[in-house]
């Protein structure tokens, strides 16, 4: 994907995310990632540009949260009336959102520790890839308690609990899933993406 298409895309998304949210807070909340992300991709867009698939994912990562900051997750129309079809007792576009919160994040790390070398063999490296979701994803929780303890009940939808009281758990679950789907999937993909990389 073109640089610009992807920067315009992110604007445009961003731009409609911001323009009148459900709750101004949790919308604050749940893009800061997506904007620390960009800043730090144009930071490295020229001494350490990532493969056309990694730039892909995490667009889709940030399109995923302006989503959910732009409705709360709890209230994602599509999933409103994916819950009332198939009579769920909740709305579960927070769990597309760990679960990418695990499919992402290994694809990112992936690319850097073949990028960088740090670790030698296939399976140490995915087994470490997934360390490193799982321990982003408990971050991520750790993140959700201490916004929920300084704000009170303003982190409820930030929270996006729903009443579910094995939320933390199987959001930590989903992003296991999503990083091992992740590296089983694209991992040849990706590695021939990086070797075209490498030659330019």
């Amino acid at each position: 994907m073109n640089k610009l298409i992807w920067a315009a895309i992110f604007a445009v998304v961003m731009l409609w995310s911001g323009y009148q949210p459900k709750d101004q807070f949790t919308w604050f909340l749940e893009v800061v990632p997506a904007m620390i992300g960009a800043v730090i991709l144009v930071a490295t867009l020229k001494r350490y540009p990532l493969t056309p698939l990694v730039y892909q994912l995490i667009l889709l990562h940030c399109v995923i949260l302006m989503v959910g900051g732009h409705y709360t997750y709890a209230e994602v129309p599509l999933f409103d009336w994916i819950k009332e079809w198939f009579n769920l007792d909740r709305n579960n576009y927070d769990k597309v959102g760990h679960l990418a919160q695990g499919f992402i994040p290994a694809m990112i790390a992936r690319e850097i520790f073949i990028r960088n070398k740090v670790v030698n063999g296939t399976y140490w490296r995915n087994f470490l890839a997934v360390c490193f979701c799982l321990a982003f994803s408990a971050f991520y929780e750790l993140i959700e308690w201490w916004v929920a303890a300084a704000t009170g009940e303003d982190a409820e939808a930030f929270l996006g609990t729903q009443g579910y009281v094995w939320d933390t758990q199987s959001d930590m679950m989903l992003a296991l899933i999503g990083a091992i789907g992740a590296l089983a999937l694209l991992g040849r993909w990706h590695d021939r993406q990086l070797a075209q990389l490498s030659a330019r």
